[in-house]
């Protein structure tokens, strides 16, 4: 799946990624040191020496060897600093050729159209995903209302249990069955060549076979004499037949086996069924008769919980518990969908938001890139005064020494003032903008984004009314099931 929100998402990185990797420094042009270019140039002493050759002679119009070595030096010097403004220059250049107002400004539309459909596009997904889940709850719906109305059970609803409380009635049916067991144990031990241990052995399988048909019974058979169709109800009444005949039967089976294992030692069993044929309520001893009424009520509460644990009406809880999970699946899934667009539109708010921030930034970021630019070139220009300055007392030096130790008349140019020429740095200004136009597009891109915003929000509203009117067309499914 593509990534959400994919032009926002870029927008948003391009905004925030640093535009430069450079170091500001404070002194681009560090002031040269006259009085050590006097001597390491010895302009004295060449001044001197010349001047005692009266050297350079009185008409000529050329720099000597001296002179000129003081000009290159800060011509040299000169150039050697325009190399460092053009670097400084470059390096502005990039830096707001780096902030691409034009791109950000030009992309904002065109992410603004691009958000709008990917936000579109998931609420349509939803939409899909939602369709088909109202579409399996009604027709839940519609076999419920078939099954009351075919039942008669239009007058109520479903008997169910929560997930605990059927833990809770099979914990007791486990109760049932160790309790029986121990129980049944107990007194048959009495009579078991085995002891505690066999006892507890014949009455685990007697109390698993009272306990254990009785909840099958209770389950699926005996609820079917509340059927309709009298098919059905002759089931649940075999069912209640079985039922006693477990109930009674197999306990009074087990209180002779008790009474009889307490005196016979080979063949019990024969001598139980002989007794069952001949007198199946003759018992002397009164410890049989408690045996026996245990394991009767042990199956009477056994038969009741099994019946509890689900509507009487066979069926009708299963058909219900289909219902209620359609419903709650799409009612889940629904909400879990507006959550989910929810959380969209604020992320891409808040990167809408970051953007203006970021493009705020840049703004301050510009002006402070063409003040910098600014400040450099003036530094420069007042660089290049200096290095006039200091050319001209290199030269002064020189020509006084020259001058000092001369016999002849000194050269006619010794008094004119050295003028170096000034190097005009070409400056690209094509990437400029002014605070102010600067201001007022920042401000028509928050406008325009704050509008997107407006956007988003209103599809959100239209998704989540979407997603409702699915409920409005069969509310039933959603607040109830359908009346027949």
């Amino acid at each position: 799946m593509a990534p959400r929100f994919d032009s926002l998402n870029k927008l948003f990185e391009s905004v925030r990624e640093s535009n430069h990797d450079f170091r500001v420094t404070t002194d681009p042009f560090p002031p040269l040191d006259v009085e050590k270019l006097e001597r390491t140039l010895e302009l004295e002493e060449k001044g001197t020496r010349n001047g005692e050759g009266n050297q350079p002679p009185d008409g000529s119009r050329d720099l000597d060897d001296v002179e000129r070595s003081v000009v290159e030096r800060v011509e040299s010097q000169r150039d050697d600093a325009y190399q460092i403004l053009e670097g400084h220059l470059n390096t502005f250049g990039a830096r707001l050729r780096n902030l691409d107002f034009d791109g950000h400004f030009n992309q904002i539309s065109v992410v603004n159209n691009a958000s709008v459909d990917d936000f579109k596009a998931d609420v349509a997904k939803g939409r899909d995903d939602l369709h088909g889940l109202r579409k399996d709850l009604r027709e839940a719906d519609v076999e419920l209302a078939d099954f009351r109305k075919r039942n008669g059970l239009e007058m109520r609803v479903a008997r169910t249990k929560s997930g605990i409380v059927t833990v809770l009635k099979w914990l007791v049916i486990a109760a049932l069955l160790v309790v029986e067991t121990v129980v049944n144990g107990i007194y048959l031990a009495e009579g078991n060549n085995q002891g505690l241990v066999g006892g507890l052995g014949y009455a685990f399988a007697f109390a698993f076979a009272n306990v254990v048909a009785t909840v099958i019974l209770g389950l699926f058979v005996v609820p079917r004499i509340v059927h309709r169709s009298f098919v059905w109800k002759i089931v649940g009444l075999i069912g209640i037949i079985g039922w006693l005949t477990i109930a009674l039967g197999l306990n009074l089976v087990m209180a002779h086996y008790r009474e009889v294992s307490t005196t016979a030692v080979d063949g019990v069993g024969k001598i139980v069924m002989e007794r069952l044929s001949t007198a199946p309520l003759t018992m002397n001893d009164i410890d049989s008769w408690v045996l026996f009424a245990s394991g009767v009520l042990f199956s009477t509460i056994a038969l009741i919980d099994a019946l509890l644990m689900k509507d009487p009406y066979p069926g009708y809880s299963g058909t219900h518990a289909r219902y209620v999970d359609a419903r709650d699946s799409y009612v889940d899934h629904r909400a879990e969908l507006i959550d989910q667009l929810k959380d969209i539109r604020d992320d891409h708010n808040e990167k809408v938001e970051a953007i203006i921030r970021a493009l705020s930034a840049r703004r301050k970021e510009c002006a402070a890139i063409i003040d910098s630019r600014t400040r450099t070139i003036k530094q420069f220009a007042e660089y290049q005064n200096h290095l006039e300055s200091v050319g001209r007392r290199l030269l002064g030096t020189y020509r006084e020494a020259n001058r000092s130790a001369r016999t002849a008349p000194e050269p006619k140019r010794f008094s004119t003032q050295y003028k170096l020429e000034k190097r005009k740095p070409d400056i690209d200004t094509s990437d400029d903008w002014s605070d102010r136009e600067l201001g007022e597009r920042i401000k028509a891109a928050q406008t325009e984004m704050s509008e997107q915003m407006k956007r988003i929000s209103i599809e959100f509203d239209n998704a989540v009314t979407a997603y409702h009117q699915l409920d409005n067309l069969f509310p039933e499914t959603v607040n109830g099931p359908t009346p027949a």
